[in-house]
């Protein structure tokens, strides 16, 4: 697989001077786009000197881009993440630096969106309103999330998406590089497949484009080296009040691995096609699917291997991606469970021991996820654990009221019978779940 890439930049209807800046390095696998902002043209320094640091500092670290094209684990994923924030860190911290130094450039800072391609990974950087949006198979997927006073009302509910767009605090970012020292980063590892569309622009592009669809259209349709210039057209047909900047990747399969590469994309559609499906992660947007997906490891069993022992203890969730498992208790066949269905749930939140044996009835894949990992997660993304926490209430709710169903069915049927029977509340039904 190979990337295709192409990027343009245009001052727009009404700036008489251009302070976005751009950089396509095919060798590094490093695309970028900043917006500068700052009196004196200093957002043209700022922005210039964001990308220069960055693809130094990544150079510098080169080593840690060569290890990860060996490794797809989650440990390589976040040594990635990790070189990225401080590459833009750096950048920030030199960018304030120079600020402060230069009183004719205070003030001066960039919006910053980077993507880092790294074997079949993507590793996204970003700080501010500029914006990484990928499409896969005709559908658009907002990457970044803004920076901005009216992305954080809508986030609080305190705002419409149409009053966000007309609001005079549109252009309020509440991110940016070189304004402060340090800046928190928002990094995002991905994977590459042949076929994705990904665009990196500046808010000068996107502003215009109140509906995504219209760019998936664009960008699903339209020869790579032609889409620049379509979308910074239209952005200038529209208004054209800001620069705009556009960066296009296209990944191409190479004929010579193209069966591999196919499985490989066979294999990430799954897996996120499964996480999408289960309760669990049932309110996660893609982008938080992807997140989830990042803290996950495959596991493979043969037939007749034991997965899980009744009384070990153990920290892990898994879902089942092939094959068909048996889970029993005391010797007892309980259920047997199918691909798309996940076991082990509990095991998340509590450190009891395993309640059942599971067993694989096939040839069985797993995707596994780790309780600390996955705390790990979640520490770090508020938004993305409440949504959890909803759907593990929302399980458990629901297999609560089907054991009092089934034991109100059962009290009835021994009630006729003129048979003595417990009341419920005499039950222990905290460890509801068989296969935990």
């Amino acid at each position: 697989m190979h990337i295709v890439a192409i990027g343009k930049t245009d001052v727009g209807q009404k700036r008489d001077h251009n302070e976005d800046d751009l950089l396509l390095d095919s060798e590094l696998g490093l695309y970028i786009v900043c917006d500068g902002m700052g009196g004196h043209a200093a957002g043209e320094v700022a922005s210039a000197h964001a990308v220069k640091t960055v693809q130094r500092v990544l150079m510098e670290n080169r080593a840690v881009l060569d290890d990860a094209r060996k490794d797809n684990g989650a440990e390589a994923r976040e040594k990635l993440s990790s070189v990225c924030e401080l590459a833009v860190n750096t950048a920030c911290s030199e960018i304030f630096t120079m600020a402060i130094t230069d009183h004719g450039k205070a003030g001066m800072g960039t919006t910053l969106v980077m993507m880092l391609v790294v074997g079949g990974k993507g590793v996204m950087a970003h700080v501010g309103d500029s914006r990484l949006y990928m499409v896969r198979a005709g559908q658009i997927h907002q990457f970044s999330e803004d920076h901005s006073y009216t992305s954080e009302m809508v986030k609080r509910g305190k705002m419409t998406r149409e009053q966000a767009r007309s609001s005079p605090y549109a252009n309020v970012i509440t991110r940016a590089v070189g304004i402060q020292k340090n800046v928190q980063v928002d990094t995002l590892v991905f994977d590459i497949i042949p076929g994705d569309t990904f665009l990196l622009c500046s808010d000068g592009l996107h502003g215009y484009y109140d509906d995504p669809n219209d760019l998936a259209e664009t960008l699903s349709n339209t020869d790579t080296g032609k889409i620049p210039d379509i979308l910074i057209n239209t952005a200038n047909t529209r208004g054209g009040k800001d620069n705009i900047t556009a960066v296009i990747l296209r990944a191409v399969a190479d004929e010579s691995d193209k069966v591999l590469e196919d499985a490989r994309a066979s294999e990430v559609n799954l897996k996120l096609d499964t996480l999408k499906k289960i309760p669990l992660f049932r309110y996660l947007t893609y982008q938080e699917l992807v997140k989830v997906l990042n803290i996950t490891y495959l596991e493979t069993y043969d037939a007749g291997a034991e997965i899980i022992k009744e009384a070990d203890s153990g920290e892990e969730l898994y879902v089942i991606l092939a094959g068909k498992v048996l889970v029993s208790r005391s010797g007892q066949e309980i259920v047997e469970l199918h691909p798309g269905i996940h076991f082990g749930e509990m095991a998340l939140v509590d450190q009891s021991p395993r309640s059942a044996t599971v067993t694989a009835r096939d040839a069985t894949r797993l995707l596994v996820v780790q309780r600390r990992s996955f705390y790990t997660l979640i520490r770090k993304e508020p938004v993305l654990a409440v949504k959890l926490l909803w759907s593990f209430v929302q399980v458990l709710s629901r297999r609560l009221r089907e054991t009092n169903e089934q034991l109100s069915g059962a009290r009835t049927a021994l009630e006729s019978r003129d048979l003595p029977f417990m009341e419920i509340d005499d039950i222990d039904i905290s460890d509801d779940d068989p296969t935990k």
